[in-house]
């Protein structure tokens, strides 16, 4: 992977926020990325923190691939409940600050762009989730790059970010 993990990802939001992926998550999502052709993807959630008076969300912590999650080299479905259970232990330990954001997976190319299958699950998601926020952020993770995109749960527009 072309990053390095020294770095912190911030990418621009539409609305002028940024959301920030510290260099500790990414390195926690290095050891996932399908550099060779016999691993499979993985994924979990994201969670993490609105910033007071601000558009600004930073991606705290993810959940990883857990027993019950479905993977193959081009497919990755989590079981829900182990991940749910994530959420409600971040969400508690944080004083109900550490909120569900969105999901991550991994892909088996250079540059990631979502599937149909992604894109169908995306829109499920914002239009199911029971989230506080009008948004859910969706990473790929590539084997060059990782990708941001940002989903509309009132309008189920998603939107790719650009890395700043």
């Amino acid at each position: 992977m072309n990053l390095k993990l020294c770095d912190n990802l911030v990418y621009a939001r539409p609305n002028g926020g940024r959301i920030k992926l510290p260099v500790e998550v990414i390195a926690s999502i290095h050891g996932y990325i399908q550099n060779d052709r016999h691993k499979p993807e993985g994924g979990g959630v994201m969670l993490g923190r609105y910033i007071i008076d601000s558009q600004d969300v930073v991606i705290d912590k993810i959940s990883f691939p857990m027993p019950g999650d479905r993977a193959t080299r081009t497919t990755f479905f989590r079981k829900k409940r182990a991940h749910q259970q994530v959420i409600d232990r971040a969400w508690e330990a944080s004083n109900h600050t550490c909120t569900y954001l969105g999901e991550w997976h991994t892909h088996p190319e250079p540059h990631p762009s979502p599937s149909s299958i992604d894109d169908t699950n995306w829109k499920r998601k914002l239009k199911n989730d029971i989230v506080d926020s009008d948004s859910l952020f969706f990473l790929i993770v590539g084997t060059s790059e990782m990708r941001m995109w940002e989903g509309h749960r009132r309008s189920r527009t998603i939107t790719m970010l650009k890395l700043l």
